[in-house]
């Protein structure tokens, strides 16, 4: 095999791969990336007040995180 030949499918790998994927977010990704930010912002103190008092705009059914303190 060539070496160029390699070469240039290795880039065209890469530029498939480096494509963005331009599919709408679903319901269970949203919920996702609901859950993740949640965990990893559970022990700020502000978020649990913003928690708390019902600033937030996600109802229960979405599995959110509840702080009980």
């Amino acid at each position: 095999m060539d070496a160029e030949q390699t070469i240039a499918e290795i880039e065209w790998v890469e530029r498939i791969f480096a494509a963005p994927d331009n599919r709408p977010l679903g319901p269970s990704d949203l919920a996702a990336a609901n859950r993740r930010h949640d965990e990893i912002l559970a022990q700020s103190p502000w978020f649990r007040l913003w928690q708390r008092y019902g600033l937030c705009c996600r109802g229960e059914a979405e599995g959110r995180l509840r702080i009980q303190s």
